[in-house]
């Protein structure tokens, strides 16, 4: 099969690749070449020890020193009679009280790659800790980036969750993970495969595997009728034609407002006119993690089992930001489908270009509340780093249960401002509006301030995720952000009947 053909399928494949699975009894699939288990620093032991019948052999152990509870500490253990597995790998849960959805996180990638160290992709086991983090961990451990070809890194095949009374939880957290998956699979391919056709064809795949999801694709003439000239300025010095997907998911009520999610989708970003130094240029692949976030939403949402009961649109705009004789030119000024001018000083301040048609466009839908996600800009992670992302919002219900899902997810998130004193810094002679501030510092709130001028008519909230969409250097590669803060959202928000905030 030729590699096209291979990444065609890509979303497809990702959602067969659910290797996580749940029983309530204590045996394994023969199969298995690994059990994992867990005890607390008191020498609690996860439920599988008791039901296997080696309570009394480990508690010898633990009593002797040769097994630790300590968080992070592990042991593998051979020669136990009647074991399915050769080897039974002992993972120490400290107080499993105080596990939090974070420390369970942990043990989890602590379990994926101990295992892998030991060449055992096919595992069982029973831990401290949630289970939906658990699984969602695990579900991760089945990624590995397309396109190498020689000595692939060894991936999980397999995961059984043993003596399970919350297969629910599981399998929630299991198509979590395969959204995550989605959101790496897509950011970490080569600009010169993931373009936006390519974005485009991949959620029309997505809609025709599933009979909640509808895909529309909007092309250039279609954007160039409506008036989206912001977005368009932004893919006119490229040969790569933009795309504006739309992916509608509808299992709520019919007349429930649907939550909308926009996602920065710049394939390559090269800055344009306003061109980049070369150093790390070839991280700019990522500037479409807003986008990819956007379809591993929709793909978690399509791997479970049942539907989440609420509706959601996903815009997606998506463009190559190259510089050429056709590319926009610093102090052009181009029309928004708001009917706002904008002054374009700086075509490497184009996500917002692009975002700022795409919010205009939610209106359509009448949207209960709207949540942009965007690799937007460097200063968000000059204040926060690669730990959080950057909230803003123009409405504190929405904002707060954005934080609380975070916190909830382990997708952690922080709120920066965005008032008048930044807004200001955006006024132009020559337009309603400048793309870019006349003062230096406070970008990530420049950048915010500007998507707000084109969100008055609805709840919004904006996630900067441009330090924590991908890890870059030697070892880059996406993370999969902010794909778990907004699942656990629209938990909260589906148990709040589809409808409001999610608090």
């Amino acid at each position: 099969m030729r590699f096209f053909e291979k990444v065609d399928r890509m979303i497809e494949q990702t959602k067969k690749d659910g290797i996580v699975s749940a029983r309530e009894d204590q045996q394994c699939d023969a199969s298995t070449d690994l059990i994992a288990i867990s005890v607390s620093e008191a020498g609690q032991w996860s439920v599988w020890a008791e039901r296997a019948g080696l309570v009394t052999q480990l508690q010898g152990l633990f009593a002797a020193g040769h097994v630790r509870g300590v968080r992070g500490k592990s042991t593998l253990l051979y020669g136990f009679d009647g074991l399915p597995g050769q080897r039974l790998l002992v993972l120490g849960a400290g107080d499993p009280d105080t596990l939090s959805v974070r420390e369970s996180g942990a043990l989890a990638r602590t379990l994926a790659e101990q295992a892998l160290e030991l060449g055992a992709s096919r595992i069982a086991c029973c831990l401290h800790g949630d289970p939906a983090t658990l699984a969602r961990h695990l579900q991760m451990a089945a990624y590995t980036p397309e396109g190498k070809t020689q000595n692939p890194a060894p991936t999980l095949l397999q995961a059984e969750f043993l003596c399970c009374d919350a297969p629910a939880a599981v399998a929630q957290g299991a198509a979590a993970g395969v959204g995550v998956n989605t959101t790496r699979r897509l950011a970490d391919l080569p600009a010169n495969r993931c373009t936006p056709r390519y974005l485009a064809e991949q959620a029309q795949a997505l809609a025709d595997s599933h009979p909640l999801i509808r895909c529309e694709v909007l092309d250039r003439e279609a954007m160039a009728q409506l008036g989206m000239h912001s977005l368009l300025s932004v893919a006119q010095g490229s040969a790569e034609p933009p795309a504006l997907i739309v992916l509608q998911y509808r299992a709520g009520a019919p007349d429930s407002a649907p939550t909308a999610i926009v996602g920065k989708g710049v394939t390559f970003d090269t800055g344009g006119i306003s061109i980049k130094p070369s150093a790390a240029m070839d991280e700019m692949k990522y500037d479409m993690g807003g986008a990819a976030a956007g379809l591993g939403v929709v793909a978690a949402l399509a791997a479970r089992a049942q539907p989440l009961p609420i509706n959601l649109v996903v815009v997606l705009p998506c463009v190559e930001n190259m510089p050429s004789s056709t590319a926009t030119r610093p102090g052009d000024v181009v029309t928004s489908l708001s009917g706002l001018t904008i002054e374009v000083l700086n075509t490497d301040a184009e996500g917002r270009l692009i975002l700022c048609d795409a919010l205009t466009y939610c209106a359509r839908f009448q949207p209960a509340q709207v949540i942009d996600l965007a690799t937007l800009t460097g200063a968000c992670v000059g204040a926060l780093g690669h730990h959080r992302s950057g909230v803003f919002g123009n409405d504190d219900d929405l904002v707060n249960a954005l934080l609380a899902a975070g916190d909830a997810s382990d997708d952690r998130a922080w709120r920066l401002p965005m008032d008048d004193d930044y807004d200001q810094e955006l006024d132009s002679r020559f337009a309603d509006i400048a793309n870019i501030a006349s003062v230096r510092w406070g970008g990530a709130s420049h950048a915010a301030c500007f998507l707000s001028r084109f969100c008055k008519d609805y709840r919004w909230a904006h996630l900067d995720i441009a330090g924590t969409a991908w890890q870059g250097g030697k070892n880059k590669g996406a993370s999969g952000r902010p794909v778990p803060l907004l699942l656990h959202y629209l938990d909260q928000l589906a148990a709040n009947h589809g409808a409001g905030d999610a608090s």
